[in-house]
C-alpha cells in the first residue's frame, strides 16, 4: 500500500537522479511540481505510477531479505559463541543483512529505475525492459549500481536493526522496573 501511495514521488525522483543536464539543454523539469505535472501531462496520470508493480516486487524483496538474514547472521554468531548479543553483534549482522539485501534486490531495483526513467514506448513493461538487458548487456546489468546500493541498504540497515535492539533492551529494562516489588 505504501509503495502504490508514494509511486509518483518514486518516480519523479528516479527521474531527477537520471537526468543529466547537458550544456545549452533546456532543463527537463523547472521543479518537483512542475516534474509530477510535466509527467501527468506527457504519459498522463498513469505516467505517475509506472513501475509501481517492480517496485513493490524490489521492496518485498529487500524487506525480506533484511529480516531473514538479520535474524539468521545474528543467530548464527551467537550459537557459535563468536559474539555476545550486544551493539558489535547487531552492526555486524545488520550489515550483513544490507549485503544480502542488496545482492537479491538490485536486479529487480536496476531493471526498476530503467524502465520508470525509460520514454513512453521504449520498453512493452518491466519484463520486456528486463529482456532487453539481458541480451544487450548481459547479466552483469542487474548488478550497476551494487556499491552505492549496499552502502545506502547496509547503513540503512544499522541505523534500523541496531535502534530496533536498542529500543528493544529498553523496554524489557522498562517492564522490568514497572514489575519489581516496592
Amino acid at each position: 500500500m505504501a509503495v502504490t501511495c508514494a509511486q509518483p514521488t518514486d518516480v519523479v525522483k528516479v527521474r531527477f537522479q537520471a537526468h543529466i543536464q547537458l550544456v545549452g539543454a533546456p532543463k527537463r523539469y523547472n521543479g518537483t511540481v512542475d516534474a509530477y505535472r510535466t509527467i501527468a501531462r506527457e504519459e498522463g496520470v498513469r505516467g505517475l505510477w509506472k513501475g509501481t508493480f517492480p517496485n513493490i516486487t524490489r521492496n518485498a524483496i529487500v524487506n525480506c531479505g533484511e529480516m531473514v538474514t538479520y535474524d539468521l547472521i545474528k543467530e548464527t554468531l551467537l550459537k557459535h559463541h563468536l559474539m555476545t548479543d550486544n551493539f558489535p553483534c547487531h552492526f555486524v549482522a545488520a550489515f550483513g543483512a544490507g549485503f544480502c539485501a542488496t545482492v537479491v534486490a538490485s536486479p529487480v531495483d536496476v531493471v526498476k529505475t530503467r524502465y520508470m526513467n525509460s520514454g513512453a514506448g521504449h520498453y512493452k513493461n518491466a519484463l520486456n525492459c528486463m529482456l532487453t538487458m539481458v541480451v544487450k548487456e548481459g547479466p552483469r546489468a542487474f548488478y550497476k549500481g551494487f556499491m552505492p546500493s549496499f552502502l545506502r541498504l547496509g547503513s540503512w540497515n544499522v541505523v534500523m536493526f541496531v535502534s530496533y535492539e536498542q529500543l528493544k533492551r529498553l523496554l524489557v529494562l522498562a517492564q522490568v522496573s514497572w514489575e519489581a516489588p516496592f
